[in-house]
């Protein structure tokens, strides 16, 4: 199984290979900023904990969007 995800990722195209890392690199941002402003106490933002919360939730949830999409496009 793996062999033929490397053979599938070594087909693609030199732009589609650029894409691919672009899209896993901003999943993985919009999730880590997301854990970010849920768990980090001292955020420089002045939000209260209800709204720090909700804002860190919206992120991971905008990130799940994002792997579900990229993910169906490359199947």
């Amino acid at each position: 199984m793996l062999q033929k995800a490397i053979h599938k990722f070594k087909k693609k195209s030199l732009k589609e290979r650029f894409l691919l890392f672009i899209g896993i690199l901003f999943f993985l941002i919009y999730l880590t900023l997301g854990l970010i402003v849920i768990f980090w106490k001292a955020l420089p933002l002045k939000l209260e904990a209800n709204y720090r919360i909700a804002f860190g939730v919206l992120l991971i949830s905008y990130a799940a969007i994002r792997f579900f999409r990229f993910y169906n496009d490359n199947k």
